[in-house]
């Protein structure tokens, strides 16, 4: 009998098929360390079928840090697939983060509990007396007081002495007015959307982090693969202290 399997390609086996690993790495665009050493898991979250290489690359170091005080970096993340190639040429890096990453190292310094609740405590001194006095800077530039007494007298037909219904619910009106307004009260939130205060905070933090990093382009100064400063040598980065 004629053989069927003539003239047919044989499928090629498990062990003839080169298996290629796939490296997802994902970074955020503004990482703080605390040690000089700086390795790909202090700045990236990262996942790999392969166990062994992923263990192994989370302990490959980034940086090393020499200088003390705050210090910034600006690091491409080509520079860091092309740092992961080096060691594993035939991995496949996804990156599913940030193309550029800012690292922040900032030395921990334990201060006292005391401090920090003097900190807090002028804080909200300072944030109160200059809300009041912006309030009633306003409302003295608009000369509500006398506006009020104009409307009091107009329905009453009674001069005011100042302390009437109206002042007295304007002033509950403008309380629950900033309650409202700024979405929470201490620790209570009243909705679980971000307040005003948070938003315009993400919007300085985007803002400061979109100069960073172009500031370091333009400089040259930003880590990329054709830059040095990886491994042990040390990278001057920004100086703030």
């Amino acid at each position: 009998m004629p053989d069927k399997t003539a003239g047919q390609k044989k499928a090629p086996s498990d062990t003839q098929i080169r298996r290629q690993d796939i490296l997802y790495i994902k970074g955020d665009r503004d990482v703080e360390v605390s040690k000089k050493s700086v390795t790909l898991n202090d700045i990236l979250t990262m996942e790999c079928s392969d166990r062994q290489i992923l263990n192994s690359i989370k302990k490959m170091r980034l940086l090393q840090i020499k200088k003390g005080g705050q210090q910034r970096y600006v690091v491409s993340v080509l520079k860091i697939i092309s740092l992961i190639h080096e060691r594993y040429p035939d991995v496949i890096v996804q990156n599913l983060g940030e193309s550029d990453i800012i690292i922040t190292y900032e030395e921990q310094k334990q201060s006292g509990k005391f401090l920090h609740i003097a900190k807090a405590t002028f804080v909200a001194v300072v944030t109160f007396f200059g809300a009041a006095f912006s309030i009633m800077a306003f409302n003295n530039d608009v000369d509500v007081t006398r506006l009020f007494g104009q409307i009091y007298e107009l329905v009453t037909g009674q001069e005011t002495n100042g302390f009437t219904v109206l002042e007295i619910s304007y002033s509950i009106g403008i309380t629950i007015g900033i309650l409202v307004f700024f979405n929470h009260f201490g620790k209570k939130r009243f909705t679980v959307d971000p307040t005003p205060m948070e938003v315009q905070m993400r919007l300085y933090e985007n803002d400061i982090q979109t100069t960073l990093i172009e500031d370091s382009a333009r400089k040259g100064e930003e880590i990329d693969v054709d830059s040095n400063g990886m491994g042990g040598t040390d990278t001057s980065g920004s100086d703030r202290t």
